[in-house]
């Protein structure tokens, strides 16, 4: 008996509705996975956007203040103001003492200091028989920090102390300095002032 062979299905082309249906499958799975990509990545740099801006937040956070202190050099004759923060480099300074002290701003350039010569007689009138004490001392320094010009307006202490000696008038010695109040705004002349009759 002879085995009859397979029959072979009839070979069908695809209508066109069926071509229209497949691309239009295709083209659909493939707009959903590029605006998937695109969403995916636009996450990303939604998240690496979110996590410059709080390094950078912490960073200015971090940013330390401006902050000055007082080396007395020589004899107590000046005293050389520093920045604590180096980074920080001071240009110049307007420093106004309570009027009844010294009544005109003293202009520095290039030269951070506090000197006996600006007060030294009012000083010796105001000071009365008290041999030592605080004056407050207004300072608004320009400084430059990462490439950009700054300021800043702060209130310290100056302590003096008043030396008797013979055939001459008292000598004034400076000893040391503090920080009174940071941020000051408005009249510096005039906080200085009000700090001074308050004490």
């Amino acid at each position: 008996m002879s085995e009859t062979p397979p029959k072979r299905l009839p070979l069908r082309w695809l209508t066109l509705a069926e071509i229209v249906g497949v691309v239009a499958l295709v083209i659909a799975g493939l707009g959903y996975w590029d605006s998937h990509r695109e969403r995916i990545q636009e996450e990303k740099e939604r998240s690496a956007a979110a996590r410059q801006h709080d390094a950078e937040s912490r960073a200015s956070a971090r940013k330390p203040t401006f902050l000055m202190t007082g080396t007395v050099e020589g004899s107590g004759d000046r005293i050389r103001l520093v920045s604590v923060h180096p980074d920080q480099v001071i240009q110049t300074q307007s420093v106004w003492f309570p009027k009844a002290i010294h009544a005109d701003v003293v202009q520095t350039t290039g030269n951070p200091r506090l000197e006996t010569g600006w007060i030294e007689e009012g000083l010796r009138k105001a000071a009365g028989k008290s041999k030592q004490g605080r004056v407050p001392v207004a300072v608004m320094t320009v400084f430059i920090e990462d490439g950009q010009t700054r300021t800043d307006t702060a209130i310290y202490q100056l302590a003096y102390s008043l030396h008797e000696r013979v055939l001459r008038p008292a000598k004034v010695q400076l000893d040391g300095l503090s920080l009174a109040r940071q941020g000051v705004a408005g009249d510096a002349q005039a906080a200085t002032d009000t700090l001074w009759a308050a004490r």
